[in-house]
């Protein structure tokens, strides 16, 4: 299926790096105008540059999706920059593996920050624009969205809360127009996992018993997230609201 967003404004939360670049790099192939949106102005700027190779560059704003008016800022910039927008993807996230007891209060805050508010926020920001322009909203959640994993109670409550909150917000916008899906990833080979894999003591053989548990016999890409994100996004799936979709080798099928 060839998916076509010419003449369309995307803007990426996340889109520095893995499933958020991988997303801006497909959109910007599709014909998509395309924003990113991280933290830290030199990783944002290296992703400019290494997405214009697709022949596109887009266009890069610095801003914290834990911070309201950031996000509010961020959806002004978007729409006085390209005069209308019409997808969002919040792929900006953070994983947190603790147990309950080792988890502090700023442990807790900053995981539902980063993923949970900053998708609410984003998303309370651009629905304006959304509802001119009937666009589509696609967030980020995470297998750990759907099923609970050990020793991430934060974690997983931050993408629980991204999971229903997609649901809710489908029901509140389907008299728009607007739509608004999730894809709920397995573990995906991103410089997120690269960290967690990294902090272990044999981060080898922890990979390795992490694929174990995948039906499918390994972890997925980002570019594997990034497809189902495109699609979601697209008039191909223009009756398709309020969906939790699964992208992880049929992990949570067990």
């Amino acid at each position: 299926m060839e998916l076509d967003f010419s003449g369309k404004t995307v803007l990426i939360t996340g889109g520095t790096s893995g499933i958020g670049l991988a997303s801006a790099r497909m959109f910007l192939l599709a014909g998509a105008t395309v924003a990113i949106m991280g933290r830290n102005s030199e990783r944002g700027n290296a992703a400019v540059e290494e997405l214009a190779a697709t022949g596109t560059r887009p266009e890069f704003f610095c801003g914290d999706v834990t911070k309201v008016h950031e996000c509010e800022r961020i959806l002004k910039e978007t729409t006085e920059r390209f005069r209308h927008m019409d997808v969002l993807i919040n792929s900006a996230g953070e994983y947190l593996e603790k147990s309950i007891a080792d988890t502090m209060e700023n442990d807790f805050d900053r995981i539902m920050a980063v993923n949970a508010k900053g998708s609410y926020f984003m998303a309370k920001a651009a629905v304006p624009a959304l509802k001119s322009s009937r666009g589509a909203i696609v967030n980020v959640s995470s297998d750990a969205g759907i099923n609970g994993n050990v020793n991430c109670t934060a974690y997983c409550a931050a993408k629980g809360a991204v999971t229903l909150f997609t649901k809710a917000l489908a029901l509140e916008m389907a008299p728009y127009g607007v739509r608004v899906n999730c894809v709920c990833p397995g573990d995906i080979a991103t410089p997120m996992l690269e960290r967690q894999l990294a902090a272990t003591n044999d981060p080898l053989r922890y990979r390795q018993e992490m694929e174990s548990v995948y039906p499918m016999g390994r972890i997925g890409t980002p570019e594997e997230v990034a497809g189902v994100i495109l699609f979601l996004a697209s008039d191909a799936a223009s009756f398709v609201t309020g969906a939790a979709w699964s992208v992880d080798g049929g992990l949570t099928s067990t």
